[in-house]
């Protein structure tokens, strides 16, 4: 099904398993091929994205593609090359920026990976203008989804942007990329168990909607994925090819279900906790972050898993103290966020009535679409990537900070509020950093 799968959703002949229906992706062209060399302008030309076309990099992407998409694209019409900074933010200030240097364009160009295209993604969806992407690095999934990670007034977001009407990855190239990126792209593709089993917690306790299709589109990949992990860092276009091919198909599970569910969850919420207060930090990337608060998250789920039914109670809800922490904007945002979540005494009740008849079989089905925090940690190890704070540079009690504060910072119930609201997560963060 998944060497198909690609082809059939850009058809819209992909059948979801479970109902039959056909599924389709608003996205014309995706191509991954073992070198895009010489094709970039019959690429982009088959898009038809008009004249004027606005191709963005920085300085270390355009030495490794960028140059070549600007030649290329340059018989198709007018180029307006635009230098980001080296180290751009993807942030709302950034974003404005761009915008404004992209004004007289028909459409964006990205030649980059996670920063340039969020940003291109974003302001390509306030601009109402196409966009598409060569990437140069497997470091994210988000080349073929629907949203970006911008950060507005100092709260990091999932925003709507605009899906890459072209996803152009050259898995020579891909290859050649920093180790550490190449890390950061596996580090975000094991966040699918913890991922699927958050979501899937929140619809059993909370009804909220639930979709399998994107964890079906990752189904046949992932395993060989994690079992030749090794072979990513050691130049094998065969394994580059499945780590692509898994993150493609995590965008376009995010484009399919309408929202970064299936891909964000409690690890997500404690990324976005340091890097929104972990300014003074040494740099990482945000797979890098990932694969350290995917182990965190899996080892949380396990201890829930594991032990008898938990007992909740409301959640307590300390706006000085919230405010205090995140600051008088940032705070109001998180505020605004945990309390929509929040649990009411009458909630409280609902969620321990469905715990204390339902557990067991609760424990069953998201048992189903776990892997083992060992698992996911020896395959993180295989190719060198972080798996503990430490390596990262993050002080033990600051990681434990974000582990109990990372459900503050947006609407989206998980293991780390199920373990909150039972008095469970303090305990169990002491134990992490």
């Amino acid at each position: 099904m998944a060497a198909d799968a690609i082809t059939e959703l850009l058809a819209g002949t992909w059948r979801e398993p479970e109902t039959g229906e056909a599924i389709a992706v608003p996205i014309k062209s995706i191509v991954l091929a073992d070198s895009v060399a010489g094709l970039e302008a019959d690429l982009v030309g088959r898009l038809a994205l008009g004249h004027r076309f606005a191709v963005v990099s920085d300085s270390v992407t355009h030495a490794v593609l960028g140059e070549q998409v600007e030649r290329a694209v340059a018989s198709l019409g007018e180029v307006e090359p635009i230098r980001l900074p080296d180290r751009s933010h993807p942030d709302d200030a950034t974003a404005a920026r761009l915008r404004t240097a992209t004004a007289g364009a028909d459409a964006l160009i990205a030649v980059g990976s996670g920063t340039i295209n969020d940003l291109c993604k974003y302001v390509a969806a306030q601009d109402g203008k196409p966009y598409a992407v060569f990437g140069t690095a497997p470091s994210m999934n988000g080349y073929t989804s629907s949203n970006a990670a911008i950060t507005v007034g100092g709260l990091k977001k999932s925003l709507p942007a605009r899906t890459p009407v072209g996803v152009f990855l050259d898995l020579g190239v891909l290859a050649a990329a920093p180790p550490r990126m190449i890390r950061s792209g596996l580090g975000d593709s094991l966040c699918r168990p913890t991922a699927q089993a958050d979501w899937l917690l929140s619809n059993l306790l909370r009804g909220t909607t639930y979709c399998t299709t994107p964890f079906v589109l990752l189904a046949e990949d992932e395993p060989e994925l994690i079992d030749t992990a090794a072979a990513l860092v050691a130049g094998d276009l065969a394994a580059m090819r499945r780590l692509a091919r898994t993150l493609v198909l995590s965008g376009l599970g995010m484009v399919i279900c309408g929202g970064s569910y299936s891909a964000s969850q409690g690890e997500h919420l404690i990324s976005h906790y340091v890097e929104m207060m972990g300014r003074d930090l040494p740099e990482s990337f945000h797979g890098e972050q990932i694969g350290v608060a995917t182990l965190t998250t899996a080892r949380l789920q396990e201890r829930l898993l594991d032990a008898e039914a938990p007992v909740v109670r409301p959640t307590v809800v300390d706006a000085d103290d919230i405010i205090a922490h995140f600051g008088a904007e940032t705070g109001a945002a998180c505020l605004e966020e945990f309390r929509a979540k929040a649990l009411s005494p009458a909630d409280a009740d609902a969620m321990n009535d469905r715990l204390s008849r339902g557990w067991a079989g609760i424990r069953q089905s998201i048992a189903a679409v776990r892997r083992s925090s060992v698992a996911l940690g020896r395959a993180l190890a295989a190719v060198g990537a972080p798996t503990r704070p430490s390596e990262l540079g993050w002080p033990a009690e600051f990681y434990r900070t974000a582990v109990r504060r990372a459900r503050q910072i947006r609407n989206r119930f998980t293991f780390l509020d199920l373990a909150g609201d039972a008095g469970l997560l303090d305990p169990f963060a002491a134990s992490e950093g």
